[in-house]
């Protein structure tokens, strides 16, 4: 059905404030909770290393699902629905990671199943926007889907290595994104989007620095893949790969250092090393992988806040490319 501006305006108001609310106040009850239960990692960057209590993952697909169930009930899209299926897929690939380390190939294979419900919900396109035109590719189109969301949930995973990175990145891209899929999308779809930035807004407030929860695996997954999947259902597959191209750098850093697929937390050599002062400074050591906190170091050590905000200034400079972008494919294909 065709929603109107009143609508709109009504449901964007209702699944904005659902996700917004359910994670900003249950994340503190999360917060409690996996602390007793001794689910901590530590702060490694800090003084005396902090326990940190995670996975919030949990909390932020509770926020996310409900919203997007508000949303699937009042719209009957399934778009909407092939949204939160993928969603709830990198949820669990996520949270399995989270309870237990599994290899390298895992994340990668288990995540093509996050591609199935939009297929099989045929909530894609058969049109790739390009920068400066469209092209129709109705057969390449499913194989690019299961390429994507793969890449995208494990780019947001791979950039999660700091107090409020992840979340801020997603933030901050996610705003170009808004923009391409009510241009180039449904109104649908451009509803569902507002939940995975109002959940992460209200989520920033308890992973900024200092973090007193960090998202995990099932976190940075879930959002990743959500981003993927509303890239793909919004005809915004290009926008999306320019907001986050800090975080793509990122991955293919690693990946053409590292040169097969491995966990993080398997690579001997770290990237980084953790001065006396708590500075942190690019590794000398051949063996270490590139990153792109490395490459930031290169010029010298820096506090891990000093980091991420250099982080946060990239960001904001791929969303303006993004938003450029979004402008000139309006222009061309109009």
């Amino acid at each position: 059905m065709q929603l109107g501006i009143y609508e709109i305006a009504i449901y964007g108001a209702i699944v904005s404030a659902i996700s917004f609310l359910l994670v900003l106040l249950l994340t503190p009850v999360a917060i409690k909770s996996l602390t007793k239960r001794g689910w901590t990692v530590p702060d490694i960057h800090k003084p005396n290393k902090p326990a940190v209590p995670r996975p919030a993952g949990p909390v932020l697909m509770l926020g996310i699902a409900a919203a997007e169930a508000v949303l699937f009930a009042l719209t009957m899209n399934t778009a909407v629905l092939a949204v939160l299926l993928a969603t709830a897929i990198a949820f669990v690939v996520g949270y399995i990671d989270d309870s237990k380390v599994m290899p390298g190939w895992f994340k990668p294979a288990a995540l093509l199943a996050a591609a199935l419900p939009i297929v099989l919900l045929q909530a894609h396109g058969d049109h790739l926007n390009l920068v400066f035109g469209s092209a129709f590719i109705p057969i390449l189109y499913i194989p690019l889907i299961f390429v994507i969301m793969p890449v995208a949930s494990n780019t947001i995973n791979s950039i999660d290595v700091l107090n409020g990175v992840a979340s801020s990145f997603i933030i901050i891209s996610t705003l170009p994104l808004l923009a391409s899929i009510a241009i180039f999308g449904s109104m649908e779809v451009f509803l569902a989007a507002l939940p995975l930035f109002f959940a992460t807004v209200a989520f920033y407030r308890y992973h900024r620095y200092p973090s007193r929860i960090f998202p995990g695996d099932s976190g940075a997954l879930l959002l990743g893949a959500m981003y993927g999947a509303l890239a793909v259902a919004g005809n915004s597959e290009i926008i999306g790969v320019v907001a986050l191209l800090p975080a793509v750098m990122n991955s293919f850093l690693f990946l053409s250092s590292v040169k097969r697929i491995v966990e993080h937390r398997q690579v001997k050599a770290r990237p980084v090393v953790i001065l006396d002062d708590y500075r942190l400074a690019a590794s000398k050591d051949r063996s270490a992988p590139s990153t792109l906190v490395r490459l930031i170091l290169a010029d010298g050590p820096l506090e891990e806040k000093e980091i991420a905000y250099k982080i946060f200034q990239l960001s904001i400079v791929s969303a303006v490319l993004a938003f450029a972008t979004v402008a000139v494919q309006y222009l061309l294909l109009r």
